[in-house]
């Protein structure tokens, strides 16, 4: 005697491609309208009860098979269904069955308008109050099945509208390439870059500012300094690296190379801060003259992601070191420029403009030639005019006191004290992100 499930494995077996679309017993594949197909020779055995692809015609199982999927361009073979003496009312139901037989998987219908058909149909056949008791069922039972499914379409919606802002933060964070590798791989290669170009600058006398400022005055002023630089780096091939303080970090070329574009971008990018700088004004301290240093510097670099709390993509190198003493040996309202990254903008089509600062030392490197830029001969720039000399001394000199008049007169004016106006920020849809830390840097100090 056989065993019985070698025996349920083989009838299961032999019957499933009686339900078979005709498409897929020619390529064995599965799909949405095969499964019409299937729903259909179902729906014949119901109505019928009688075996399954039952035709008076043709009785034997392999034979309606062969048939089937060797049409050939004939009449497609299907099993009865007595449309002459099917009833008015039934008729609509034979001709659904009907369609779900068609040849080409295009004319099927699909499973939303069969069920929309059938619940016509049913409506016609049962009115709700004497309606059975398995038609209530049935009929709960497609209730539920329909408000399951706008339940998950809205928790699906929902979801994908949180993986969206989520993914938004993960780009103000790190950059595109870096938060897919570590969404794909789970971690991310440190790579060498042949040639970058860094950005750096700072404010010049940000520690006097915060001394005679609130902790929310401070805060405001850089944000709005920093918001409006980051519309700036919108607009340009750069990755905004970091703020600490009163310094802000650029770098192009990386994490993806763009060949000699990394120094014109940031020089543009650089000219253009230059020139907001030049109509910036303190809400709190009006008529404070403010000032920026800016330091470019073009050369290889390392970088990778370091840490796993609040993990940050990090440059690591001499160009960095250099980039940052080309800010700090620079002057206030001027670009300081290495002669690494002249030499990339002389290889390009874009003519910048530029003088000679001569030499200047840089701690690690001893002397090297420097420039200035001061802008391009095909586009205009608003620039400041850079503080002479004896401007720079009066203003070292009198820095506190120029701050001090300041607050007197807004005290005069009878100005108050901002109140804090970003605790509810989140509440406009706009989040304000910002680090303000402690720099012990002498070149913020006059």
């Amino acid at each position: 005697m056989k065993p019985l499930s070698l025996t349920v494995q083989r009838v299961e077996t032999r019957d499933l491609y009686l339900w078979t679309a005709p498409e897929h017993l020619r390529q064995a594949n599965v799909s949405q309208k095969g499964d019409v197909y299937s729903y259909g020779i179902i729906a014949q055995e119901i109505i019928l009860r009688k075996e399954t692809f039952y035709t008076s015609s043709c009785r034997d199982r392999n034979e309606k098979i062969f048939r089937v999927e060797n049409s050939n361009g004939m009449k497609p073979f299907r099993p009865d269904l007595f449309l002459e003496t099917a009833e008015e009312k039934e008729l609509e139901v034979y001709l659904l069955v009907k369609s779900c037989w068609e040849e080409d998987p295009e004319k099927r219908p699909d499973f939303k308008k069969i069920e929309t058909t059938l619940a016509k149909i049913f409506g016609l056949f049962h009115d709700q109050k004497n309606e059975s008791y398995m038609d209530t069922l049935i009929r709960r039972l497609q209730l539920y099945s329909r408000n399951l499914e706008h339940l998950v379409e809205e928790r699906t919606q929902l979801y994908k509208a949180e993986r969206d802002r989520a993914d938004r933060l993960n780009f103000m964070l790190l950059p595109r390439l870096v938060v897919k590798s570590l969404k794909e791989k789970g971690f991310v290669e440190p790579e060498l870059y042949e040639e970058v170009t860094i950005y750096f600058s700072d404010i010049v006398g940000f520690t006097t500012i915060c001394k005679y400022s609130t902790p929310m005055e401070v805060v405001d002023m850089l944000n709005d300094i920093y918001k409006s630089f980051d519309h700036i780096v919108d607009h340009h091939d750069v990755y905004k690296v970091e703020t600490i303080g009163d310094a802000y970090m650029v770098a192009s070329g990386l994490p993806k190379r763009n060949g000699n574009r990394h120094a014109i971008d940031i020089a543009k990018m650089a000219l253009e801060i230059l020139s907001f700088m030049g109509t910036f004004e303190l809400e709190h301290l009006p008529g404070l003259p403010i000032w920026i240093r800016i330091g470019v510097h073009s050369g290889p670099c390392a970088a990778g992601v370091v840490g796993i709390k609040m993990p940050r993509y990090c440059l690591f190198g001499d160009t960095v070191n250099t980039a940052s003493r080309m800010e700090s040996t620079g002057l206030p309202l001027r670009i300081h420029v290495s002669g690494s990254t002249i030499a990339i903008l002389k290889r390009t089509e874009c003519q910048f403009l530029y003088e000679v600062r001569g030499e200047t030392y840089l701690k690690g490197r001893g002397n090297e030639t420097t420039y200035w830029l001061t802008g391009m001969k095909d586009q205009k720039f608003n620039l400041p005019t850079p503080p002479t000399v004896e401007n720079q001394q009066r203003l070292q000199a009198e820095f506190s006191d120029m701050i001090a008049n300041s607050l007197q007169k807004r005290q005069a004016a009878g100005i108050r004290s901002q109140k804090p106006r970003r605790v509810a920020s989140y509440k406009k849809g706009t989040l304000e992100y910002l680090q303000l830390n402690t720099t012990d840097k002498e070149s913020t100090y006059f």
